[in-house]
């Protein structure tokens, strides 16, 4: 297995898309740093690089190189190497350069400049560890997707439609239906439709930390209502964790019995 890991790391920390992306995301974070001049400014801008483009890059990319590197997996799949080990390399070899390059490209332009305040460094360490879950959860989405389907059109659009949803309609879909059921008690249905989000879920995690509710969105106010302590941190990461897990093993299991 470690072969596998080692080789997809090699092969796709060469790809020029990820360099493109460790530059891109080194860029966005020092342009702000030039522009604002305050860390504690580019940290809450840099809250919108996490829960938006994260997401959407890692989804997009690990199903696309998925399906360019079917040829390969199906070569691996003939040599006398278990399907549960190669599956495990696969996913590593994808998740762990995409999380190397968000760490660095938006922590070394912290690293360069400082901030302002101690307490912010445990903030700054939040934000790139929310990063990186985000990461490691799309990866897992974008891999279950592109063994659900072989056709790389739309696993490609599925993709993007489980990101637009999650991003965008999610928490609009929430606050519509919490204007039209005012009149009944929703925090703990809402408090559970906030489980089933990996990035409200995220976003939980962040505005915790910084205590911005007016942040957070209507999902985020009502965790941070209920669970605004370390208990809340604890579970809320402890559900990011299932996030990664679940379509990991789902995918697993599907990989385990796909006909190639």
């Amino acid at each position: 297995m470690l072969k596998i890991i080692k080789y997809e790391l090699r092969d796709v920390i060469r790809s020029k898309w990820i360099l493109i992306y460790f530059a891109f995301l080194f860029l966005i974070t020092e342009g702000m740093f030039q522009f604002s001049g305050s860390s504690s400014k580019v940290l809450l801008s840099m809250i919108n690089i996490v829960l938006i483009l994260i997401p959407i890059i890692t989804i997009s990319y690990g199903i696309i190189y998925m399906y360019s590197s079917r040829e390969f997996t199906e070569m691996l799949l003939a040599q006398p190497i278990k399907r549960k080990t190669l599956y495990t390399g696969l996913y590593s070899g994808l998740a762990l350069p995409l999380s190397l390059a968000y760490l660095g490209g938006v922590g070394i332009p912290f690293i360069i400049h400082g901030v302002d305040e101690s307490g912010q460094f445990t903030v700054l360490l939040i934000l790139l560890m929310s990063g990186v879950a985000l990461s490691f959860v799309f990866t897992s989405l974008a891999v279950l997707i592109s063994l659900s389907s072989d056709d790389k059109v739309k696993g490609l659009g599925i993709g993007i439609f489980v990101w637009l949803f999650m991003a965008v309609v999610y928490d609009g879909a929430l606050l519509f239906g919490s204007y039209l059921l005012s009149e009944y008690p929703l925090e703990k249905p809402m408090l559970g439709m906030t489980m089933l989000n990996p990035i409200d879920l995220a976003r939980v995690l962040l505005m915790l930390k910084f205590d911005m509710s007016a942040l957070m969105g209507y999902t985020g106010a009502v965790f941070k209502k209920f669970f605004g302590s370390p208990y809340g941190m604890l579970l809320s990461s402890g559900m990011l964790m299932l996030w990664i897990i679940v379509p990991y093993l789902i995918g697993k299991r599907i990989f385990v019995r796909k006909d190639f």
